[in-house]
């Protein structure tokens, strides 16, 4: 393929994947709402989501193809978030409703006064949304609870950490972001029986919460969940830090490492009878907001996995150093080049089972003789 051809490509497929959060009105415009994935334990649930308004596809626009991606995008560009829409949300028989702010967002803190059931770890959440001069929209998310037997809480990155998309090189990263198929952007090797194990613990049957954190926009999340189903990783809440601000009153991403801290001490908060792993990579700023959250717990984190993505000698020192932060607390910062240290690490320490361990091994070991 052309350098032309294959610039083509990469710019229609980006175009189509901002597009894509704009097609669920079937071109009528009005309000539009986009929950995700929530998560919870018996005493409250946590879901967040988005209140729209955007403009309808006039009839002269094709319903497919590129033409059709553009008007979306600027579509998207021109959309406003709903401030003030009333978004009531039940989960089972318990109920509220709370407001969307300047921005259309809501965040649901749903106190839980009537038991769910304990037989199912995944709950649907009914949602209705009112809003003034919009027609009603009904919607619903589901809501992930832990079973009460979890005696582990996984807190994951995902970028770098579960599937490559270099950050580091920031072209690379649009492409792998916005032009690979999810079956092409490959996890690194070992991770789906990695996180299965950990998923499933020394019993085999643990079912662990697993929630991922990811400094990608909304934009990636429909791609993201056929990318953990194909590749067999746990699927989990997928919480993002940011919204990247697709938007001409804000045209650029917003900075990610408080949001995320502020995330982890809800989880920390929400799961407060459980120990926690986290599990980050070395290119960003994991490494350090981790040890700052050892530091205020030190008797919840159980391990920190920091997997290597570069071997930049500067970076690898400032890691030493955050380790060394830690020496007076049982909490091992581990720097892992691959996933079999991690696994032997956690397998050591009594969190996975020989057989999770055996199974991450193998994987790796298919993968380094044949890397194709």
């Amino acid at each position: 393929m052309s350098v032309l051809r294959q610039w083509t490509s990469f710019i229609k497929r980006l175009v189509h994947v901002i597009a894509k959060p704009i097609k669920g009105d079937s071109s009528r415009g009005g309000m539009v709402v986009h929950p995700y994935r929530g998560y919870g334990s018996q005493r409250e649930v946590f879901v967040m989501g988005r209140v729209f308004r955007q403009a309808a596809l006039g009839r002269a626009i094709p319903r497919h193809g590129m033409l059709r991606d553009t008007a979306d995008v600027a579509r998207r560009v021109l959309r406003r978030g709903l401030a003030d829409a009333q978004v009531e949300i039940h989960i089972g028989e318990n109920k509220l409703c709370v407001g969307t702010d300047r921005d259309g967002y809501f965040d649901v803190h749903l106190p839980i006064s009537h038991t769910l059931p304990i037989d199912v770890s995944w709950h649907r959440a009914d949602i209705l949304v009112h809003c003034s001069g919009q027609t009603p929209v009904r919607t619903h998310v589901e809501v992930y609870v832990p079973p009460s037997e979890a005696d582990l809480l996984i807190i994951s990155d995902i970028d770098d950490t579960v599937m490559f998309t270099g950050v580091a090189e920031k072209l690379k990263m649009l492409y792998r972001l916005f032009v690979k198929k999810p079956h092409r952007r490959t996890a690194f090797p070992g991770v789906a029986p990695l996180y299965q194990a950990l998923h499933r613990g020394v019993s085999e049957r643990a079912e662990r919460p697993i929630l991922y954190v990811s400094r990608g926009p909304w934009a990636i999340y429909e791609m993201l969940e056929t990318f953990f189903q194909i590749n067999r990783i746990p699927v989990g809440p997928i919480i993002f830090l940011r919204e990247w601000g697709i938007s001409l009153r804000k045209p650029w991403p917003r900075r990610a490492e408080e949001h995320k801290r502020e995330l982890i001490d809800r989880m920390l908060t929400l799961y407060n009878d459980m120990p926690c792993i986290l599990i980050g990579d070395s290119g960003q700023h994991d490494p350090e907001v981790y040890t700052e959250i050892v530091k205020a717990y030190p008797d919840r984190i159980k391990a920190i996995y920091i997997r290597q993505v570069d071997k930049n000698p500067r970076r690898e020192q400032a890691i030493q150093r955050l380790r060394d932060e830690l020496a007076g607390i049982q909490c091992d910062l581990v720097l892992a080049a691959d996933s079999v240290l991690i696994a032997e690490h956690a397998h050591a320490q009594g969190d996975i089972s020989a057989h999770g361990l055996a199974a991450v091994q193998r994987e790796v070991e298919e993968h380094r003789n044949d890397p194709a």
